[in-house]
């Protein structure tokens, strides 16, 4: 297995507001799909529920503490980032937000395929502090802003 981290995060490392992105960007949501078609997405029940439903073509693992939770039809459930990733199977599993699994899984993670949003946006939810150091860039591709969005960068980092 390899794990992986999926994220858009703005320049001050917001990731969300209000349980949702603060932010349209169409081009990072088609890169979501293209990366992740296939393969095993876990994610916090909090981000779970901002989608509100299972992703198609995709192996949808939420992790929760509430072990009543109601579980959604093409959903698996874990208790714990440990159990998820016992269920996870092989290939590449990504990590799919939020703040919380973010912090437990980054010292695990593998390759991290960030979408830097070139701008701060104010939020209530945010990535953690990644010391980079230690990480190569494989990939990056930057993209001007437009009239409707800011300036971003598709960044491929692997360890």
């Amino acid at each position: 297995m390899t794990l992986c981290a999926i994220v858009a995060m703005a320049s001050n490392r917001c990731i969300g507001r209000d349980n949702a992105l603060p932010w349209r960007l169409p081009e990072d949501l088609k890169r979501f799909k293209r990366l992740t078609l296939g393969h095993t997405l876990i994610m916090g029940r909090k981000t779970y529920e901002s989608i509100g439903r299972p992703l198609p073509g995709r192996r949808t693992l939420v992790v929760t503490h509430q072990r009543g939770w109601a579980v959604p039809e093409g959903v698996h459930v874990a208790h714990s980032l440990d159990e998820a990733l016992e269920q996870a199977g092989g290939g590449e599993v990504f990590i799919a937000g939020g703040a919380q699994l973010y912090a437990q899984a980054m010292e695990r993670v593998r390759r991290l395929y960030l979408t830097r949003i070139e701008r701060a946006y104010e939020g209530d939810t945010f990535f953690p502090e990644v010391d980079l150091s230690g990480w190569r860039l494989s990939a990056e591709e930057h993209h001007a802003a437009t009239d409707t969005t800011p300036p971003f960068a598709f960044l491929t980092y692997e360890r």
